[in-house]
């Protein structure tokens, strides 16, 4: 038995990329998985993949909700809560880049719609978890981040400084949180080969950059990350919180992505 058997959890933005591979993971160690996501057919998909993959006694749904309408996240919150009378694991995951480009040429709904999904979400997401994690007698919140948060991606900074703010807000909640036995924890992924990410890891000079700037040489698998969140929402990082985890092959050493490099 694992430290996660049995335990609740909502992952937003489930139904691809890294938040299916981190549903699957907690799955397969028994927990009661609910993703949630905008697009319904994406939702349903997902879930297939997941249960084919679930330990004995896991279960997962899925609901319909979007981060940044506050009605719907809540809801999502308390529909994951209903499998034990109260919610476990977070890994609030949805996020979006709807700017990329030069400050000077930056569209100001482009800048408030990244920061929306990705931070206002995150908080919005976090808010809600707090009652039924209290029901549950504490849980482990998962943030997903992103190295673009931690250091700077040139043309990248809407979506970066939306990720940094995730990471301030994290420490916060935690400093917060914790007298609730409640850990709020981030992870900034850098590169990663999923269908979000096909357009990079497929080749250019961006993948090129990345690799030069990674001491590892690789690009990231969504395995990797979901591994890292698996050890942040069990028992074995219990007296882990208020930390900002970079998982990118030591890009974080070096110098952030040119994108650029994206447009010649």
């Amino acid at each position: 038995m694992s430290t996660i058997t049995g335990k609740s959890a909502l992952i937003t933005g489930g139904g691809s990329g890294i938040g299916l591979g981190c549903a699957i993971r907690l799955v397969q160690d028994g927990a009661h998985v609910t993703i949630c996501g905008r697009t319904e057919d994406k939702l349903v998909a997902a879930v297939d993949v997941i249960a084919a993959q679930a330990a004995d006694g896991a279960t997962v749904r899925h609901i319909v909700a979007d981060v940044t309408v506050e009605d719907e996240i809540a809801a999502a919150n308390a529909f994951a809560a209903e499998v034990t009378g109260g919610l476990d694991i977070l890994v609030a995951n949805a996020d979006g880049s709807m700017h990329m480009g030069a400050l000077a040429d930056a569209d100001a709904e482009a800048i408030r719609a990244t920061i929306d999904v990705n931070l206002t979400g995150t908080i919005l997401s976090v808010k809600h978890a707090i009652a039924p994690m209290k029901a549950a007698g504490g849980g482990s919140v998962i943030a997903m981040s992103s190295g673009a948060g931690g250091f700077p991606h040139r043309w990248l900074w809407a979506y970066g400084a939306s990720k940094a703010g995730i990471d301030m807000f994290c420490r916060s909640a935690a400093d917060e949180l914790g007298v609730d036995g409640i850990r709020v924890n981030s992870v900034q992924p850098g590169i990663v080969d999923d269908e979000l990410m096909a357009f990079i890891t497929a080749g250019g000079p961006l993948l090129d950059h990345y690799i030069e700037n990674m001491p590892l040489g690789r690009v990231g698998t969504v395995e990797d990350i979901a591994e890292i969140v698996r050890f942040l929402a069990g028992s074995e990082s219990s007296w882990i919180t208020g930390v900002n985890i970079p998982i990118d092959g030591g890009h974080h050493l070096r110098q952030g992505a040119d994108y650029g490099k994206l447009f010649g």
